[in-house]
């Protein structure tokens, strides 16, 4: 496979840039934490979406602008028409406003660490650094997309990503592949998209006073009831399954029976008919609840509405993109992790919809999600090479003989 990425992408026009990231590893550092000082909560990325905008355009890039949903797109111009190239980073974190971005350096460990720096400050450095060696570089066969996305963490449902693709897709030339990137996971190459659902229960009960009305339904009771019965529920090891309830609030003091209350429910498997198989376990449950609390006229209702659906996707082991994504890693000597091959990022939205895409990490981290969330410094170079590398063969393979160019 090393021979087919020399042969079909020339590497030699990299090598400048590929010493450039030895060289300037620190403005890297510095452009990461300027990403990762500037609030994102999902759904509020407006100042870092502007970081990034400016960015663009500082470069020189074609077609900068942003979309409704805060999603930056720039253009590098192709060759020749046909499919292009989608390269992202998603913008988004799961912080709140208001929480401490201090940063803290780590050199005898190398590390950097505070709340989303790995997921996906790196990131959305890394796409402009990208951005950066593209413009240097010789025109690619074909357009090579970049968009720093919104929308992509929690109930942001790939929001941004799906307008993304249905703003790049849904016109011709349309995409041929998608590279999306996170700051974290090094040597992974997700090329499934792992299919999940997410609903809320809410629980609307009379509710009352905790002594004056004691024996009167309580929304908080019922909602339990039903939690601890979701939470017994059995599922596969393989294909590998899963169902967290994340979140759970209700009531509004400790002498007050509530009079509503709500959960969020995540369910996940690898394989589809699985994942609606557990869908329908929690339906028949929380119908059952109902029909029970309408038997007992208990004035007790219970509403279940989906909030979240990634949908599931993926390429064989053999494509093309998967199998130069991993001649990649190898030719970098960085160890390739075989073990995460499908995960929920936003790849499921290209993959769903039959665009190959990839996920792959551009260092080393871990605690993600978590305000002790932390990157390894060292690796950053060999993670944008990979970079680098990937995209040059991905543009060089959709322009290639059969592939639209």
């Amino acid at each position: 496979m090393d021979r087919t990425l020399e042969g079909l992408a020339p590497l030699g026009p990299l090598q400048a840039e590929m010493e450039r990231y030895a060289q300037e590893q620190e403005s890297l550092v510095e452009r990461a934490v300027a990403v990762q000082q500037i609030p994102a909560p999902t759904g509020q990325e407006g100042a870092r979406a502007a970081w990034v905008e400016a960015a663009f355009r500082e470069l020189g890039l074609e077609r900068v602008e942003r979309d409704a949903l805060l999603n930056v797109y720039a253009r590098v111009p192709g060759r020749r028409p046909g499919p292009g190239l989608l390269v992202s980073a998603h913008m988004d974190t799961v912080f709140p406003p208001g929480t401490d971005l201090a940063l803290r350096r780590e050199p005898e460990r190398d590390r950097l660490s505070g709340p989303g720096i790995g997921d996906n400050s790196v990131g959305v450095a890394g796409l402009v650094t990208l951005a950066e060696s593209l413009v240097r570089l010789p025109t690619p066969p074909v357009d090579v997309w970049l968009v720093a996305n919104s929308n992509e963490e929690g109930l942001g449902d790939l929001k941004g990503m799906r307008a993304a693709v249905d703003r790049l897709h849904g016109r011709a030339p349309g995409l041929g592949a998608a590279i999306v990137l996170e700051g974290m996971g090094l040597g992974r190459v997700v090329h499934r998209g792992l299919g999940v659902r997410r609903y809320r229960i809410a629980v609307q009960a009379p509710g009352g006073h905790s002594w004056g009305d004691f024996g009167v339904a309580s929304a908080v009771h019922a909602l339990v009831a039903l939690a601890a019965e979701i939470a017994h529920l059995q599922v596969p090891r393989k294909p590998r399954t899963s169902f967290n309830i994340g979140r759970i609030q209700g009531g509004r003091s400790v002498n007050t029976i509530a009079d509503h209350a709500e959960l969020e429910l995540d369910l996940r498997s690898e394989a589809p008919e699985t994942l609606a198989w557990l869908d329908e376990q929690v339906r028949r449950m929380v119908e059952r609840h109902r029909s029970e609390h309408r038997r007992l006229h208990t004035q007790v209702t219970v509403h279940m509405v989906q909030i979240g659906h990634r949908p599931a996707g993926g390429i064989p082991e053999d494509h093309p993109l998967v199998q130069a994504a991993s001649a990649v890693l190898a030719r970098l000597r960085v160890r390739e992790r075989r073990d995460f091959r499908i995960s929920s990022t936003d790849a499921n939205v290209p993959l769903s919809r039959g665009i190959p895409a990839v996920c792959i990490g551009l260092t080393e981290g871990g605690d993600a999600h978590r305000l002790s969330e932390w990157i390894a410094l060292g690796p950053l170079v060999q993670g944008m090479r990979q970079l680098l590398c990937l995209t040059w063969w991905a543009a060089h393979w959709l322009g290639g003989p059969g592939n639209g160019g």
